[in-house]
């Protein structure tokens, strides 16, 4: 009995590391790691799977360079788990081909709701209908000292800047996909993002997490203690903190991608998984 229980227990550890394998393969193709620097930006970002087995769900990130600005998509699909892969993949590919090809981010996003409608059409009515991702698009020229941002119902950004934390003021829109808006709804909002300004964009499994009490994330709160982290450090210290705070059991999705203006575009050779040869944390 004994050697029928451990080669039951080997054959089930064997089949969950395929499954981890491949998820994790998937996971690679469909989020593709993001650059550190990347024009005026340095970035960094994490995925959190609320479906451990599978590492993979329905929250995404993306970014494009477009003339002499870089434009970022951060999304989440309702729902959780792989059947909200698809809708993920369909966005973000979606994102790397209309970025390049409108001049505001209310177009880009016009253009996205359209290819998620043409997407969600596959669906029976019923089931579409129940189909949609919250989005934000983020424009950041080279030179200057604002950004851009367009609001598809989902979380505001926060945006540390001399030593302060505030939320980014913005004018929500419906989310991307419900087909059944007028796509003028949506604008744009301009505000101050000077070099040294750090800003953390989120899906809501982020500040939704609770604790063993039922307490959500403070997210705001953490991280006025971590105003002079950069991008990578900051992310690192939220993961860590995220997991202490909700014991390791995270209930929903989370991606999170913090971005920070440099004083100059960035020039260089890029290392191995698109990083620079080097890096420095300033925490």
């Amino acid at each position: 009995m004994a050697v029928i229980v451990c080669l039951v227990r080997d054959r089930r550890s064997a089949e969950l590391a395929q499954v981890r394998s491949a998820s994790e393969a998937a996971q690679r193709a469909l989020l593709r790691p993001l650059p550190r620097r990347l024009g005026s930006l340095d970035l960094s970002c994490t995925y959190l799977a609320a479906a451990k087995e599978a590492r993979i769900g329905g929250d995404l990130y993306a970014v494009a360079r477009t003339g002499d600005r870089t434009r970022v998509l951060i999304g989440d699909v309702r729902g959780k788990g792989l059947s909200a892969v698809g809708e993920a993949a369909a966005l973000m590919a979606a994102f790397q081909e209309v970025a390049h090809q409108h001049a505001t981010l209310p177009a880009v996003a016009s253009a996205l709701d359209r290819s998620m409608c043409r997407y969600l059409t596959q669906f029976p009515d019923d089931e579409a209908l129940e189909h949609f991702i919250t989005a934000l698009l983020l424009e950041v020229p080279d030179h200057g000292s604002v950004a851009r941002l367009t609001h598809c119902g989902h979380p505001p950004p926060l945006l540390i800047s001399r030593g302060q934390v505030t939320s980014v003021p913005s004018f929500p829109a419906p989310p991307l996909g419900m087909c059944t808006f007028e796509q003028d709804v949506r604008t744009s909002h301009t505000f101050s993002f000077e070099a040294g300004d750090v800003l953390l964009l989120y899906t809501d499994g982020l500040v939704e997490a609770r604790d063993s009490r039922g307490a959500f994330y403070p997210l705001e709160e953490r991280l006025a203690q971590w105003t002079k982290c950069s991008p990578e450090t900051l992310i690192e210290r939220i993961q860590r903190d995220l997991h202490a705070h909700t014991n390791g059991a995270l209930h929903d999705d989370a991606a999170i991608l913090a971005v920070r203006r440099t004083a100059t575009p960035h020039a260089g050779r890029l290392g191995s998984e698109g990083r620079p040869m080097a890096d420095q944390k300033l925490c």
